[in-house]
Formats: structure tokens, sequence, C-alpha cells
């Protein structure tokens, strides 16, 4: 045996022994039916030619791996950045958990979140009585500020009315008549998270403004000088959100971050269990209706929540991830204009250390072929930082990227010569993305944790920047947007680029000639 109680090996060595080797043999020729390897080999030869990827990109009633998730976790996503709020998901529990280990495993924090236990004479008979019952469970037993209802799938197909459901659940006394309860509908059979993100903030905030669902009076605007700030889903928010607020401290803006996460999911080992922590103040949420613009770092995440912003006579400000010099000099003239405010000497030297660490590093970048695929304004901000350091991005795919998006990222690759050659694919998944790795190689793949599968199959090596990340710890404290987040990325990528120069050249006597100390 590979394991005994001298010996314990970690499932690394374990499965390797010989008489799993056997036992995982045995399974195959016994009971998987397989196909000889010979032919497994030639149709996998087969999946990197033109002719297949003719019929890959042929097919309509099937999607493969694609770069999404669904709304509800878009909408936990949004709910948890609310302070002492707990996400109440309308349907079945195995839903919830997923939203809930999908995000403790990028962000390696708990994550709150409740269902209303949808089961099958709920979904024949409807589920309000999960609703009532729910509600009044959650409301007792954790006691929160207030509660954020979406939906999954279950529920939006029999057509259960969240408006309804809570205002019943309210006049059988699960919670109280003037407790705070937003909803929104996320059904997650269309749009993605991004869409759940969206459709949730926009409940909140119409809440809030337009209110209470009938509880309060709808607020009266009176303008002042501050600004709101959305982040959009990013899978860097604790990072993000930090570097937001410093620029924001440096610059002597008002401000209110709308939906701040970054506490909740880097919250300390002091002894202290914090289901809540941080998040934006309810009563902030209400006086935010005052600010004088709004501002979103991403306009795909954000669409009818800034829609609706705009019926209250605030203007709006929609970004795409800047990222980069010119992304983040475009943000900090946006802030600047909006205040009054001028640029502080410290952030134009913190631009002045990044385009320095760009003059420093370019040439190890410039030239090299980039394929990009996650949300849409992710990859419109990594494209702009790319285009700026004169590398050249081949292939750009968003799944839930429409036609406003392609036809936004043709415009910035028309702006830089290095991206005369990219090609552009909205809403298209990571099967087609490993057909156009074959068929259009590159040097670099830039996504999240799930591109380690094609940098296997195709040998494109990986750099992890999206979400999620599962298989690398802690990225997402660090922030990538700012001139210091950008210094990030930038070390992101020339780690990988070096890592790769010395993996190709470490074979002593043969290839060492070029396995330098100096970069």
């Amino acid at each position: 045996m590979v394991q005994n109680a001298e010996n314990v090996v970690d499932h690394f060595q374990l499965f390797r022994g010989p008489e799993y080797r056997e036992m995982f043999k045995n399974k195959r020729d016994k009971f998987e039916n397989g196909t000889p390897e010979e032919e497994v080999n030639r149709v996998a030869e087969w999946t990197k030619t033109v002719e297949y990827q003719e019929k890959n990109f042929a097919r309509e009633a099937l999607t493969i791996n694609p770069a999404k998730a669904c709304q509800p976790l878009g909408a936990v996503f949004a709910a948890v950045g609310f302070e002492g709020t707990l996400p109440f998901v309308h349907g079945s529990q195995g839903c919830v958990a997923y939203y809930r280990s999908h995000f403790s495993r990028h962000f390696k924090e708990p994550t709150s979140a409740v269902s209303s236990s949808m089961t099958e004479d709920a979904a024949v008979f409807g589920g309000l009585t999960n609703m009532v019952d729910g509600l009044a469970n959650a409301y007792n037993m954790y006691k929160p500020k207030m509660i954020a209802v979406s939906t999954t799938c279950m529920a939006e197909v029999i057509g259960d009315d969240l408006n309804a459901f809570i205002k019943t659940s309210r006049e059988k006394g699960s919670i109280p008549q003037d407790y705070d309860v937003t909803f929104a509908h996320t059904p997650a059979f269309v749009g993605s998270h991004i869409t759940g993100y969206d459709n949730t903030m926009k409940g909140v905030v119409e809440y809030f403004w337009g209110g209470k669902a009938g509880l309060a009076p709808k607020l009266e605007r009176t303008p002042n000088n501050s600004i709101n700030f959305f982040g959009g889903f990013d899978g860097y928010t604790v990072g993000n959100l930090r570097e937001i607020k410093r620029i924001f401290d440096l610059i002597g803006a008002e401000y209110t971050i709308i939906g701040d996460n970054s506490d909740v999911w880097d919250t300390p080992a002091d002894g202290e269990f914090r289901m809540y922590d941080g998040g934006t103040k309810l009563e902030d949420v209400a006086k935010a209706v005052n600010a004088k613009a709004t501002i979103s770092m991403q306009e795909f995440s954000t669409e009818k929540t800034l829609d609706y912003i705009k019926t209250w006579g605030q203007e709006t400000v929609a970004l795409n991830h800047p990222l980069g010099v010119a992304g983040t000099d475009k943000f900090l003239q946006e802030v600047s204009r909006l205040t009054g405010k001028p640029i502080p000497d410290a952030l134009k030297k913190e631009r002045g250390r990044l385009v320095d660490a760009i003059a420093d590093s370019h040439n190890h970048i410039h030239g090299k072929k980039f394929a990009i695929y996650g949300d849409p304004d992710l990859c419109l901000g990594l494209a702009a930082f790319l285009l700026e350091l004169g590398a050249e991005p081949t292939t750009i795919l968003s799944t839930n990227g429409g036609k406003t998006w392609e036809k936004k990222v043709r415009e910035l690759l028309a702006s830089s010569p290095f991206g005369k050659d990219c090609e552009v694919y909205a809403g298209k998944d990571l099967w087609h993305l490993r057909s156009l790795l074959f068929t259009r190689p590159v040097d670099f793949l830039i996504g999240n944790t799930y591109g380690k599968y094609l940098e296997r199959d195709t040998g494109t090596p990986l750099i992890r920047i999206g979400f999620p990340i599962f298989d690398r710890h802690h990225l997402h404290r660090y922030p990538v947007w700012g001139y210091q987040g950008a210094l990030n990325v930038l070390v992101w990528i020339l780690d990988k680029v070096f890592s790769e120069m010395d993996a190709h050249s470490n074979v002593a006597g043969k290839t060492d000639i070029s396995y330098d100390i100096i970069r």
C-alpha cells in the first residue's frame, strides 16, 4: 500500500500508487465502455484543426463552459455590500450552496446567504409559504438590519411575485411592517452574474429612493456636491474599493460607495465572528439621492441602475473597468471635474512611477500576443492596458458581452496599431476559445481559473486575472484600479513572462545559454 500510518502521503502521490492505477484501469476497462486510446488521440488532434473550429462555431443549441455565472450569484455579491444585510434567495437550497461556496472559494472567507428552500411541492403550488416562513426564520435567527431577496430559476419559471409575497409576509407578521426588505427578480436562465448585480443594485436604490415599496413617501432630491460610486461585479473588490476610497480621500471628495463589500470578505481572525461586517449604511443609501453625480467603474454591470439614477436628475459617468495609465487618468479627470478639486501631487507621482515601471519593462511585453476572456468591462480594461504596453491583443472573448460591447471593443482596437489583428467574440464560450487558441495561437492567455484547462490542452500560459480565482490565494486583496493597481497587473504579467522564459531555458548544457539571472 502507498498509504500507511508511518507514511501518510497527500493525494498528489497517493493516487499514483500501483493499487490505485490498477483500480482506475479496471474501472475504465470494465465499466466505462471506453474508446480505444488511438481513437481518442485521433479525435483530440482533429479538434485542433480549422475544420473542427468551423463545426464548433456553427453550434447553436449548446454552450460548453461559458465564462460567466448566473444572475443570483451577482445578486448575492451586491447584497452583502450593505450594512447588516442578509441575502435571501428564493429558490432551492442547492442553488444557494453554490453561491456561498463560489464566493468562499474565491475570497477565502465565509459568505452568509439563506434560501427559501423550495422543493417539488413549491415548484407545483408556488413558493409563498416558503417565503413567509423563510423571512420569519431569517429575521429572527440572524437578526439582519435588512434582507435582500432575489430569485433562482425555479421561482422564475413558476412566476412567483416577490413584491406580493413580501407584502403577504408583512401581513402575516413574518417581519415587521416597517422592516427593510428589498427585492429583485434575477432569473438564472437569462443574463449573467453582472445582470443579477445590476438588478439587485437597482432594486436597493429604487426601494430607498422611491418610497420603500409604499411604506414611506418617495424622497425629494436636494442636490449637494457628493458623488456616488458603484464598483460593479468585481473579483478584486476588497483591494479595489479600498484603493478607490484612498484616492477619493486624497482628492478630498465627498462620496458614497454604494454596495461596499470590501470588509465582509476580508474579516480579521481575532476571535470574533462577523456575519455582517462593513457595508454601506442604509441611511447613506437614502441620502445618496442628493448626490451631484454617480460614477460606475463598470458600465455593463450597472446599465439598469444608471438608467434609473438618471431619472432623478443626477449626472452619471459610466467607465469600463479603467485599468492602466489612460484608464486611471480618465477616472481621475472625471472625479476632478465633478468635485471641482484638483488631482493631488501624490497621485501625479504615482502616475509617474507607473509610467517609469512600464518604461523599465515594456520591452518584455512589446509584441507579445494575448488572448483575453472574462466579463465585458474587464476585457475592455485589460485590452486598453495591453495596448498601452505595446502588446497585441489577438483574441478577446466575453460570454456575457453583447453587440454594444463588441462595437466598443472594436473602437478601442482601432485606436491603436497594436489592435489591428484582434478578433472579438461576444456570446462565445471557452470551448470556442479552445479552438481559437489552436488555430490562432497566442503567447499568453488572461482569464480566470477555468483557463487552466485551456493552458493544459493548448500549452498557452495562463495569467490569472478575473473571477473566479480558486487555485491561487489572496489576489483579491490587491487592487487592479488606480495607478497602484495597474502596477500590480503589470507585475503579474511580467512574472508569467519571466517564468515562461525560465521554463524554456533551464536544461543544462542545451537551452541554458538563455537561463539568465537578470531579466
